[in-house]
């Protein structure tokens, strides 16, 4: 799906779009309404994920089993990708320059790690204190990128917005590769899921890897898998009462072919809800709150837990998101403000949800199976502009790898004194791509076929694994 597939919107008009309603409260009532069991297996089981009924993301799922190609070693590994949309500043996070020009250096002090000759700023403790389980990747190219997650999550520097509703070229995201060439760790759960309040403009989706690869749009799925208030369990077992129950509502319920072979799907879909796996993976209810405090009690956080349970329970991909453009601090004057306005209350956020997330992981033995990536789509500028903020930056741009049985404990790569561009250690989308696929066991010389029939390679222009994690 082609990011601006409702129209272009200007930078401006981009930034003043508003976050809505919490995704976190609970399910609307109107879910469950007249002929309750009926209607909730109908709108929980078929509603759409991503735009597909569930039975359709199964058939899919085992017609695209039968594809030719490299198939996925049955080790349960998993990546998680946060997503700061907007672009996040290097220079007030991960590449502070203490001894720049006051103009250049910001407004925040630097800390020292726990990883000698490795400093933060000064917000970041909680990363501090953990960095020996921590890469800062200082010296990642951007150059392709623009104001969209296209070019880093698809790890792919000829995958670019085009704003000539072709955006993407039709190279599809990481996690839709993943999806295709590796699957997901258990049969009920969707490879590919993505945790974000604005679609479009903060996940990438498939491209011409065709849609039984898309992500599933998690968020619409907390807290709908649950049994409503007083509807017992057997009444759904009765399949021939549930299939009449189908077909009476068949009319008014599909225009799209929704329940075509409705017979192997329908039943694998009742086994996926009425078993709990699904339920309890998209169910925060039961997360304690000591937890919860490790993790923070904002969006990110939440949506960091919801992260965890999904690897747990056999997602393969999850992909996170905060808000739309809330790391976008131009200055005052617009919508997320500027360096101290803006950045300084997100600071300790992203900060507490990496930490408590590489905490809980190793303390449930499942960091080193689960690669977490913590990054935007590019740097802000060296100087500090007139309105106190940073504008885009492509040059280069920061980011944080944790867990994945890397080696951790160091920065990679450095830029110049004053953060303009790479100095050493250069980190391409490409090997962004090519160290996730490598976590994940999948072949990096596999290929996709276009819809012109041409071989598509997974990596693309030399991309190899980060050389100083492996």
């Amino acid at each position: 799906m082609a990011i601006h597939q409702a129209g272009i919107r200007s930078h401006d008009q981009e930034h003043a779009v508003q976050m809505g309603r919490s995704p976190f409260l609970p399910a609307d009532r109107d879910l469950i309404q007249v002929d309750r069991s009926r209607r909730w297996f109908l709108q929980t089981g078929l509603a759409g994920m991503a735009g597909l009924s569930l039975p359709q993301i199964l058939k899919l799922q085992n017609l695209s089993a039968a594809e030719p190609g490299p198939r996925p070693t049955r080790d349960k590994k998993s990546v998680i990708l946060f997503w700061l949309s907007g672009g996040p500043s290097h220079l007030d996070m991960w590449d502070p320059k203490p001894a720049a020009p006051a103009e250049i250096r910001g407004p925040y002090s630097t800390i020292a790690t726990k990883t000698p000759g490795v400093f933060l700023s000064e917000h970041l403790p909680l990363q501090a204190s953990i960095s020996d389980k921590l890469s800062f990747l200082r010296a990642v190219d951007c150059k392709t990128s623009n104001h969209t997650p296209i070019t880093m999550q698809a790890g792919n520097p000829l995958a670019r917005r085009t704003d000539d509703n072709k955006d993407g070229g039709g190279y599809p995201s990481m996690g839709s590769v993943v999806a295709r060439f590796r699957g997901a760790n258990h049969p009920d759960l969707p490879p590919f899921v993505g945790l974000a309040p604005a679609w479009n403009a903060d996940v990438w989706e498939s491209g011409h890897l065709g849609s039984a690869y898309k992500p599933v749009k998690g968020l619409d799925l907390v807290g709908k898998f649950g049994l409503p208030q007083g509807i017992q369990l057997d009444r759904l077992q009765d399949r021939d009462r549930l299939r009449q129950s189908f077909d009476r509502l068949r009319g008014d319920l599909d225009n799209n072919h929704t329940l075509e072979n409705l017979d192997r799907y329908h039943a694998q879909a009742f086994e996926m809800v009425s078993g709990g796996h699904v339920q309890r993976a998209f169910d925060l209810a039961g997360e304690t709150n000591a937890t919860r405090d490790l993790y923070g009690r904002n969006g990110i956080g939440e949506k960091a837990i919801l992260a965890r349970r999904l690897i747990e329970a056999g997602v393969t991909f999850t992909l996170v998101s905060g808000a739309w453009g809330y790391f976008d601090h131009h200055g005052d004057s617009v919508q997320w403000g500027g360096i101290v306005k803006g950045l300084t209350p997100l600071l300790p956020q992203v900060d507490r949800a990496l930490f408590g997330l590489v905490t809980d992981l190793e303390q449930r033995g499942l960091l080193d199976s689960t690669l977490i990536l913590m990054m935007g789509e590019f740097g802000r500028s060296p100087v500090i502009n007139k309105d106190a903020g940073r504008d885009h930056w492509t040059n280069v741009m920061s980011m944080v790898v944790a867990g994945g049985g890397l080696r951790h404990g160091q920065a990679v790569g450095s830029t110049d004194e004053k953060g303009y561009d790479v100095k050493d250690g250069l980190v391409r989308p490409q090997d962004l791509a090519a160290t996730v696929f490598r976590h994940l066991d999948i072949d990096l010389n596999a290929h996709w076929v276009s819809p012109q029939g041409r071989p598509t390679p997974i990596v693309v222009e030399g991309g190899r694994p980060i050389p100083e994690l492996i």
